[in-house]
């Protein structure tokens, strides 16, 4: 928990109505498609916390449009990948045969912030039933955007990011930046690039009955995202709105363009 003072966090509380000004205020507006990566800690003071930027988002974009946030639970996976800590060989059994299975009303996000956390489990949010991968929508499109997320492939031609592209929908940072973009994971499968698979696995209710659940997806890596995302806005500085929401720098991206320059980049960079 931040103990700092809140007045050393923001001059003055950062509500669900100064955030709302400030969302229309980068021309986010009815009927937008927005998917959201947001740092609680950026915005300073936020009276009401993440529920009130959930709000804020809501009555933004209002029924007619779509938020969309990445719910990533990683920690549902093989055993044997495990890094951040390993864990011993002589668990991965009990690991394979025990770990709960996804639950998209249950299983918590991992990684993915305070703001996330909350709005996967708001009324009338939608999660998509990818274990590891899994992507939350509220508004018109969620159900179509969340719904068939490929378990191969995860963050392809099947995933709600594909969807979201579709829309010509945008990405929205909230005191966040390039190095956790997930739509530049898109470009990765569309680049023609020479990529690794691995084997991948996790715990899944299928018919109802917990299974342990085997795939193929691609060995991708977010580790250029930075210089690639700093790329694109230096060459298409037209397809990016700066503004702020509470004390935190945001944006608004359009998706589509960061994702095509990104195929490119990618294909040249790597």
């Amino acid at each position: 928990m931040d103990e700092t003072p809140p007045e050393e966090r923001s001059p003055e509380p950062v509500t669900v109505a100064s955030m709302t000004e400030d969302l229309k205020g980068l021309s986010v507006g009815d009927g937008d498609t927005v998917l959201v990566h947001g740092s609680l800690s950026s915005l300073g003071w936020v009276c009401g916390g993440a529920p009130a930027v959930v709000d804020a988002l809501q009555r933004t974009v209002d029924e007619d449009g779509t938020i969309v946030m990445p719910t990533h639970s990683p920690g549902n996976m093989e055993p044997s990948s495990m890094s951040h800590p390993p864990v011993p060989e002589s668990w991965y059994e009990t690991i394979r045969a025990r770990m709960p299975p996804y639950r998209p009303a249950v299983t918590p996000t991992q990684g993915m912030g305070a703001i996330a956390e909350c709005f996967r489990s708001c009324p009338g949010v939608i999660r998509s039933n990818h274990p590891q991968h899994s992507f939350a929508a509220w508004g018109a499109d969620a159900g179509d955007i969340t719904t068939d997320h490929s378990l191969r492939y995860s963050l392809g031609e099947g995933s709600p990011l594909a969807r979201i592209y579709e829309r010509d929908g945008d990405v929205l940072f909230l005191g966040t930046d390039h190095a956790t973009n997930t739509s530049i994971h898109l470009a990765e499968y569309r680049a023609d690039l020479d990529i690794a698979t691995k084997a991948c696995a996790s715990a899944m209710l299928v018919d109802g009955e917990r299974k342990w659940v085997e795939w193929e997806d691609i060995a991708f890596s977010d580790e250029d995202f930075d210089a690639c995302g700093a790329a694109f806005e230096r060459e298409h500085p037209d397809a990016v709105e700066t503004g702020t929401v509470g004390v935190a720098e945001v944006k608004r991206i359009d998706q589509q363009a960061l994702v095509d320059f990104a195929v490119e980049w990618f294909e040249q960079n790597r």
